[in-house]
């Protein structure tokens, strides 16, 4: 019996670029059922690398679910062709970023990879922005 893949969708997000970024992500079943969310603050960086380490949050989350199969959805169009193998990584950052990614991929059996548009990616722009802002309480709060 084929197990059906399972949906991660990631996004990253800066307050400018760069600036603060934070990466959301969440995993449904088939039926759009959430399994797994998870967000995180990542400091000051571009907007590519939040995208990147946000997709990275994503994968570990379900390897932690023992996902198996994935589908993931991504709103970067630059990220999905990137690992889609159409546009080079040129930038030395992401090279390594793109390395982890490699290797966290060939943890699953499948994993295919497909750009969407930003509305159908809101879940996990949502969890982004919270990352970036509950980062922004704690410190207003430490004052």
């Amino acid at each position: 019996m084929k197990v059906r893949p399972v949906k991660l969708f990631s996004d990253g997000a800066c307050r400018g670029n760069p600036g603060p970024g934070g990466g959301g992500a969440v995993i449904t079943d088939a039926e759009g059922r959430v399994l797994w969310e998870g967000r995180e603050y990542f400091g000051f960086c571009t907007n590519n690398i939040a995208e990147y380490k946000a997709l990275i949050l994503g994968l570990k989350g379900a390897l932690a679910c023992g996902c198996k199969n994935l589908e993931i959805y991504l709103d970067s169009e630059l990220l999905a062709n990137q690992i889609n193998g159409s546009y080079k990584v040129k930038n030395e950052k992401l090279k390594q970023l793109m390395q982890d990614v490699r290797k966290l991929l060939s943890s699953f059996e499948s994993a295919m990879v497909r750009h969407v548009p930003r509305c159908r990616n809101a879940t996990a722009d949502r969890l982004a922005n919270m990352a970036i802002d509950e980062h922004a309480d704690r410190l207003k709060a430490e004052g």
